[in-house]
């Protein structure tokens, strides 16, 4: 359903619900219907909009706002002017939410230090204690709180930031988070002015990272603010578990209603269960209950649905379930939260089951940042990777190695992508226990969610402190459990299983090591095995020959000394049914960790598609023995100037039973498509063309060819829709490409465009896959590599045609013919927003 179709239909259910028990808006649908869930009469308004940046300081405090210059910063509480009114920002830098400033930063060539304590890791931006001029970032905002809030309870609320974050509220410390990726809250209830204006100053020290790989730097996800009455249903406490019996399923609910008000109330808790077709389909309630000043109490009640729409990959049938909590006749309190009807089995000798269909994990690891934002990623952008994904057949996804933003989690329940939910810190201290529960209270009603992984290739609890490694990991798997019963716990582990974190965990996930899977399910008959982490092939997109002084792979059968190519791990999971399948490393190429190369490398090239989303040929490796459809690949282009007369190999990607070769129309003769397997020859270089031709019962069913193209002429441009939404979140994401005088697309061009944005929107980030361009991701122009670019426009809350243009930037006489797309910004339900 479209997403424009599904704020309206919401809209009609708001009234539906509207008219029996509960007074949902339209605000509310429009919420909903992008990820908000919140009902009237509880406020949840966007907090992203119009607020200014600066740069602190990580030693100096003179560089830094003055703060901690006399070590008297929290003697008194409000005195902290920075987070009053009147205190100057004109010189501040304008910035909406989400943001990334390490993306902003130069690249700085610096490999001081051993292994992961190089800036490498990080992809060679100027962040840690060497670099205090850019590891520090404010962010300060002023808002209006009315007068009708008094008695609310009101917070502020962080979905994520990088990473120890200092929240002040007109001149009042109010409180600090201290890791990268688990959400936040504060509540400021005490601290606002009513009636009048209020300012917020958030400190943001990215000096040390949680992780080995890319993790950038401030308010990187959303931010809200919450209102709502004193007697409100807890944080992610509502919770729906649902079980099958036949076509029925019975929905077990429960609910914690909190009581932060001045005096004892009497509660009652009431759900309404909304189908797919916005439809009312059940109700239910629980008795009344007396609950004490501060006090909490837990409401429950079941209620069942007759030819229950279930959840699958192809179906993501998601419901939804109103809770509303009464005082008296009154309600003063709701939420909503979206589920999934569906079944999963984790089993030791037939792998995974759906819904009781046998599926295999045809999954990948994904980091979470992207060309041109680095992890400050619109909303649009998770369902563009997820749908990217979903391409080439890809049916779950390994949250590598954080707790995600809710926008990708949603994404995956609404378009059917399974997920494996994974933590960022295995530890069973209460930083880490902490992580664990507010990563699983928040998407424990995801019907994408098929499993939690508490930990990623923790080697030294697996092997020098592998006593210690089992405790940890008990009390890991053993909270999970409480929080959530119907799941099983893994842990992703790169070597043999035998001990320390893997003895407690329910599912086994190995990472690449191919030649234990076997050993261990003889040994271990009952336990379910899949791989947590394989492949690790290495390619740079539209690269056909290895080359280390380019710091390029070719894209035949590039592997790291630990991987496998995508033939070799898919035929070892398709050759044992026990093997539930796995997860390939990694579906995009990311930021830092640059594999196989060092600088000038600065991101991975572990992607099947590159940064942008753009395909490698792996991709169709995958798509072929993925998706259902027929499939052929040919490659490599056909554009070889100057290596006329020599061998070139040509490879396919099919899944047709055989495939013949034509090289300028002669035939190098037909091929048997081996299980899993590709097909190749050894052809001789001539201009012209090469075509492949899929046969299947000896019937052609498809063709592709390859032209010897000419120079770059023109510039081509596409784009992922042609309407986005004027609500000053939604992306358009283009394509540009350079096309010869007949109109063929230039595989090898690299010529540098440049960009030019009018109309109600603007250019948030540019990038081209290349992962050794040290090009600004926030310029107005891009080089092409190899013959592609992305640029990502982001409307404003303004309706209108946006229009985005291309032209050379090189100067040069041979300067390609212009390029104009338009796309329409169509006024929508916009997100209620704090102004």
């Amino acid at each position: 359903m479209a997403e424009l179709d599904r704020r309206q239909m919401l809209l009609s259910t708001c009234a539906v619900v509207a008219a029996g028990i509960s007074p949902l808006t339209a605000q509310a649908a429009a919420q909903s219907a992008t990820g908000a869930q919140s009902v009237a009469p509880r406020e949840r308004l966007l907090f992203d909009f119009d607020w200014k940046f600066t740069f602190g300081h990580g030693t100096d405090p003179t560089k830094d706002l003055g703060f901690g210059f006399g070590q008297a910063d929290f003697s008194k509480t409000g005195k902290f002017e920075f987070a009053k009114l009147g205190f100057k920002d004109e010189n501040w830098t304008s910035v909406n939410l989400p943001h990334d400033w390490a993306v902003e930063l130069p690249f700085v060539h610096d490999d001081a230090g051993e292994g992961d304590a190089q800036l490498r890791s990080h992809g060679y931006k100027p962040l840690g204690r060497r670099y205090p001029e850019t590891s520090v970032g404010w962010y300060r905002r002023e808002f209006a709180i009315p007068a009708s809030d008094q008695g609310r309870r009101i917070w502020v609320e962080f979905d994520g930031a990088f990473r120890d974050v200092l929240v002040f509220v007109n001149g009042c410390f109010i409180g600090r988070n201290t890791n990268g990726y688990t959400p936040f809250r504060f509540d400021v209830t005490d601290f606002l002015a009513y009636g009048a204006q209020n300012v917020i100053a958030v400190r943001v020290d990215a000096t040390y990272g949680d992780g080995w790989f890319y993790e950038g730097a401030g308010l990187y996800r959303h931010v809200w603010l919450t209102k709502m009455d004193a007697l409100h249903v807890g944080q992610w406490e509502s919770v729906v578990n649902t079980e099958l019996a036949g076509d029925t399923a019975v929905l077990a609910l429960r609910t914690t209603v909190v009581n932060s008000g001045a005096s004892g109330a009497d509660a009652r808790v009431k759900w309404t269960i909304i189908d797919p077709a916005g439809t009312v389909v059940a109700s239910a309630e629980a008795p009344r209950q007396a609950i004490a000043v501060d006090g909490m109490a837990v409401f429950t009640a079941r209620t069942e649905l007759t030819r229950a729409a279930l959840w699958a990959p192809g179906t993501p049938n998601l419901y939804s379930a109103v809770v509303s909590v009464e005082r008296g006749d009154t309600i003063v309190d709701a939420d909503q939260v979206s589920f999934g009807i569906r079944h999963t089995r984790f089993d030791p000798d037939r792998g995974f089951f759906l819904n009781g269909q046998h599926v295999k994990l045809q999954g990948v690891c994904n980091h979470q940042d992207h060309a041109g934002v680095g992890v400050a990623l619109p909303d649009r952008l998770q369902r563009f990777r997820v749908g990217v994904m979903q391409d080439m057949g890809c049916n779950a996804i390994r949250t590598s190695h954080n707790m995600p933003t809710p926008e990708l989690v949603e994404a995956c329940d609404r378009m059917g992508m399974m997920m494996l939910c994974e933590t960022r810190q295995m530890s069973s201290n209460p930083e880490g226990m902490a992580q664990l529960d507010e990563m699983i209270k928040r998407y424990r009603n995801s019907p994408a969610i098929i499993g939690w992984s508490i930990g990623n290739e923790e080697f030294l609890l697996q092997k020098d402190m592998a006593e210690q490694g089992a405790k940890i990991s008990a009390t890991m798997v053993r909270r999970c459990h409480e929080l959530d019963p119907t799941r099983l716990v893994t842990v992703a582990v790169n070597s043999d299983n035998k001990q320390g974190v893997s003895d407690p965990v329910d599912l086994i996930g190995f990472n690449y090591v191919q030649w234990f899977p076997d050993g261990f399910h003889k040994d271990n008959p009952g336990r379910p095995v899949f791989g947590s982490e394989t492949s690790s092939a290495v390619s740079t997109r539209g690269e056909y020959r290895t080359d280390p002084s380019r710091n390029v792979m070719s894209s035949y059968d590039g592997v790291v000394p630990w991987g496998q190519t995508p033939e070799d791990w898919w035929k070892f999971q398709m050759e044992r049914e026990w093997e539930a399948g796995g997860f390939a490393w990694t579906g995009f190429d990311y930021r830092g960790e640059p594999t196989p190369y060092n600088w000038p490398s600065i991101s991975s090239q572990f992607g099947i598609v590159d940064m942008c989303g753009f395909p490698k040929d792996y991709f169709y490796y995958y798509k072929a023995w993925w998706a259902k459809a027929p499939a052929l690949h040919l490659f490599p282009h056909w554009n070889w100037e100057g290596r006329e007369g020599t061998e070139v190999p040509v490879w396919v990607y099919s899944n047709a039973d055989e495939v013949e070769l034509l090289v300028n129309g002669k035939s190098l003769g037909r091929k048997a498509v081996p299980r899993f397997g590709h097909v190749e020859w050894k052809a001789t270089y001539a201009p012209g063309f090469i075509e492949a031709r899929a046969f299947t019962k000896g019937k052609r069913i498809l063709t592709q060819r390859r032209d010897t193209t000419g120079k770059p002429a023109a510039i081509k441009l596409s784009v992922d829709r042609s309407t986005i939404y004027a609500d000053g979140e939604d992306v358009a994401i283009f394509t540009v490409e350079a096309l010869d005088k007949k109109g063929r697309a230039v595989p090898v061009a690299g010529n540098k465009i440049a960009f030019k944005v009018s109309g109600p929107g603007k250019l948030i980030g540019v990038g081209n896959g290349d992962p050794n361009c040290l090009e600004s991701d926030k310029s107005m122009e891009r080089s092409l590599f190899n013959g592609l670019a992305q640029v990502i426009v982001q409307g404003v809350r303004q309706a209108g045609k946006i229009t985005l243009e291309a032209v050379s930037a090189d100067g040069s006489p041979d300067a390609l013919i212009p390029a104009r797309l338009s796309v329409t910004a169509q006024a929508v339900p916009l997100r209620p927003s704090v102004t």
